[in-house]
């Protein structure tokens, strides 16, 4: 598990966050009055954020001084954001995943065009965004173009991979190249080496989720791509979806990753990195950060290249979390005021000197560690990594939890050996398209 999968959701109350006119409605319009209108009152700015990700309690009191503002923190709960936004008074900035929630947000009315603000900001500059950034536009049909629904408060090129040196020099195994990418073939073939049973003594060769957003990085590796034109439906049955299927159930069903079927006790990667009990961890360039606080793991982690599945190399970023505004927000310039601090002033500086992320803005990226020697490593092999960052587009009729759910429910069956790849692309197209058609109906 990664930190994608902090967010969680289900289809239905997606569907109602959305659904029909009730929030169409609510857009606001930019206002000049930090207070919210209430003469002599101190502006109040709400923020659904994730745990302390926007800084500890005395850092949030510190950016309240430094502003001017109130600033109230709410744990990030769909269900609650739900209800607030139906009810019209939704929080003033929000979190979310760029990469597959900006055209969702964009093509249901709910999140606001910020073009206005980045064109008069002196702190979020255009021109300094990170390329990343890009993949918070959508412009009705094409993610990648369009207003700026959001900005990324730091990201990873997600299939990048963090290993154990010294894992690798126990069982004989090669070390992955600083330069050129592993094929797919080549990562399965090093985590089977790697991989040792026993429950005591379990080594994982390989952390490897099999969701929607890999596959669709896979697919689009070979040229192919999952969602059709008008992002209405999915083809896993294409013979790109079924190669990306078989690969992966090859995988799971070796025990090499841990898998829906079979997940790691530990429920993310790095107890397990940290204990020496796996070899590589797909995890991109924010799991530096962990390995930061251990020096024992520090002395052995290195990082490589994203695999290369077919004849593009396609190294994508599936969260790009950040920020976003809604629409029917009631003080939005107190809110930029905050959203650029936090995603432009001291927290973003902070955030890039520790190495729990890159950060999305150009002028942030000399910051990022390069004192330990996995960190200069590191450091390197990113910095090569970039041009091949590209924005893979994402549906907006639904959200990723909506058809991950989809996948966890009928993958476990084909990986236990009882449902054959090609029932399994049928599964997923039927399951997955069902979703996509309902979405569908409430997007205007």
């Amino acid at each position: 598990m990664t930190r994608r999968g902090f967010l969680t959701t289900s289809a239905g109350v997606a569907a109602a966050a959305t659904g029909g006119g009730l929030l169409s409605g609510c857009a606001g319009s930019v206002s000049s009055d930090k207070s919210g209108g209430k003469s002599g009152a101190k502006a109040a700015v709400t923020i659904m954020s994730n745990g302390t990700e926007l800084g500890e309690p005395a850092a949030i009191k510190a950016a309240e001084k430094a502003l001017g503002l109130k600033l109230t923190i709410l744990k990030y709960d769909l269900t609650r954001l739900t209800a607030m936004l139906t009810a019209g008074s939704p929080p003033d900035i929000v979190r979310g995943q760029g990469a597959v929630d900006a055209p969702y947000l964009a093509a249901h009315g709910v999140a606001q065009d910020l073009d206005d603000y980045f064109a008069k900001s002196s702190i979020l500059k255009v021109g300094d965004l990170d390329p990343i950034n890009d993949v918070w536009r959508y412009d009705g049909t094409t993610q990648g173009k369009g207003p700026r629904y959001g900005m990324a408060k730091d990201y990873s090129q997600d299939n990048m991979i963090w290993y154990n040196t010294g894992l690798f020099d126990q069982a004989g195994v090669e070390n992955p190249s600083d330069t050129v990418p592993m094929t797919y073939d080549e990562v399965f073939e090093k985590g089977k080496a790697l991989t040792r049973t026993g429950k005591k003594a379990k080594v994982y060769g390989l952390s490897f989720a099999g969701n929607t957003a890999n596959f669709l990085t896979m697919i689009a590796s070979q040229g192919g791509q999952l969602f059709t034109d008008d992002f209405s439906a999915v083809d896993f049955s294409s013979p790109e979806g079924i190669k990306a299927l078989t690969w992966y159930l090859k995988l799971a069903k070796a025990g090499i990753t841990p898998s829906i079927a079979n997940p790691d006790p530990n429920g993310w990667d790095w107890p397990t990195f940290q204990a020496n009990r796996m070899a590589m961890a797909t995890d991109g360039y924010w799991f530096g950060g962990m390995v930061a606080t251990d020096k024992k793991s520090a002395e052995t982690a290195r990082f490589a290249p994203a695999p290369q599945f077919g004849s593009t190399r396609v190294s994508s970023c599936s969260g790009a979390t950040g920020y976003w505004m809604p629409k029917a927000g009631k003080n939005k310039d107190a809110a930029w005021a905050a959203y650029e601090y936090f995603l432009g002033g001291a927290p973003a500086k902070a955030r890039a000197e520790s190495g729990g992320g890159l950060p999305a803005l150009k002028s942030l990226r000399p910051l990022l560690p390069q004192t330990e020697a996995y960190q200069k490593q590191a450091y390197a092999v990113q910095e090569r990594e970039l041009p091949h960052f590209s924005v893979i587009s994402f549906t907006p009729y639904a959200r990723l939890d909506a058809l991950d759910a989809v996948v966890n429910q009928v993958m476990p069956a084909a990986i236990k050996g009882d449902l054959a790849v090609g029932k399994l692309a049928d599964q997923l197209n039927s399951g997955i398209n069902k979703q996509l058609a309902n979405g569908k109906k409430l997007v205007k």
